[in-house]
């Protein structure tokens, strides 16, 4: 597709949903993309399992050999929360980014069948699923809520003003992952996150630059008081403690944020905002893009395919396949 523009602005929204609540998290999105689509982002980015809770130091009372009844209850709850592909909330999502024309990513919850996934979704201008990416390797106690993604869901789409991709949290370092991306042509790469020591923007440079693309990586701002006041890790029965080894407070900080947005050189066009609920902004000037891959290409002119090769398995992580 032959790019529409020479420039678009793009936002990166850093909050926290209401976790455990999909209903308000909804309102939330639609009151953030509004105000994100008044300010002229046309690509408007929320964080990682926005929809509706990044279970904040809750392993669902799971240990090895054991699970407690409290914490299946729980896990009840996030199930309830999440939301599928084909249903009525996830209409509403389709309805905010068509509302507001606007480019709508965001991480949520997925549910599909009994099983849940940390999934990206990208959704189109006129409300449409453009791509749906599942998180290929949930990170430590993750594993035990998340399911794990498959190949055919390293997509990059091409929304006209550049061709949008991206990976999930701890999928950034994975190496093959991003090959695969680059190798599909990824122009504006968005890297929903909760991870937040200040040593993730390096990341989302080394990428900017490895990649010759623009990155837009988002975390949450979260406190304790984001969360239902029973639940559990901050409740005064549980061992759980803040960093002070304190008993958590309602306006203890979960997640710092450091939302940044990285232009294809590696340079900051927005720096890390850590500390608060704010929407971060940049507008991408599209021709760096070939301005940055004019000495490096990482697929092009700077790759050995005589000597490396990568093999992507795109087929559906389906178990049973039934033929006639």
């Amino acid at each position: 597709m032959a790019r529409t523009q020479d420039t678009v602005k793009v936002a990166a929204v850093q909050a926290a949903p209401v976790a455990f609540d999909l209903a308000a998290s909804l309102k939330k999105v639609e009151a953030l993309t509004a105000e994100a689509a008044s300010q002229g982002a046309e690509l408007v980015a929320f964080p990682e399992a926005f929809l509706s809770a990044y279970p904040w130091r809750y392993a669902f009372d799971a240990t090895v050999g054991n699970r407690e009844p409290r914490g299946r209850k729980w896990f009840v709850k996030y199930y309830d929360s999440a939301i599928a592909i084909a249903s009525p909330e996830f209409d509403i999502l389709c309805g905010i980014a068509r509302d507001n024309k606007v480019n709508l990513s965001i991480g949520i919850v997925e549910k599909d069948e009994a099983t849940l996934y940390c999934t990206a979704v990208l959704i189109g201008t006129d409300g449409t699923l453009l791509s749906r990416h599942r998180k290929l390797v949930p990170t430590g106690a993750e594993r035990l809520i998340w399911g794990r993604g498959s190949g055919d869901s390293l997509k990059v789409v091409d929304v006209g003003f550049g061709k949008i991709g991206g990976l999930i949290c701890w999928e950034n370092y994975m190496p093959a992952a991003r090959l695969a991306l680059y190798q599909r042509g990824v122009e504006i790469y968005i890297a929903p996150t909760a991870d937040d020591p200040v040593t993730w923007a390096a990341t989302m440079q080394h990428i900017a630059k490895e990649g010759r693309c623009f990155v837009i990586s988002i975390n949450q701002f979260c406190k304790v008081s984001d969360f239902p006041s029973d639940y559990p890790p901050f409740t005064l029965e549980h061992p759980d403690r803040n960093p002070e080894g304190n008993q958590w407070a309602q306006d203890d900080i979960l997640n710092h944020g450091g939302s940044c947005i990285v232009g294809p050189m590696g340079n900051f066009l927005a720096e890390a905002v850590r500390d608060k609920q704010e929407i971060v902004y940049a507008t991408l000037n599209l021709a760096d893009l070939t301005e940055a891959k004019m000495d490096f290409d990482v697929v092009g002119s700077y790759s050995r395919p005589d000597i490396f090769t990568l093999n992507v398995n795109t087929k559906p992580g389906v178990n049973v396949n039934f033929k006639n």
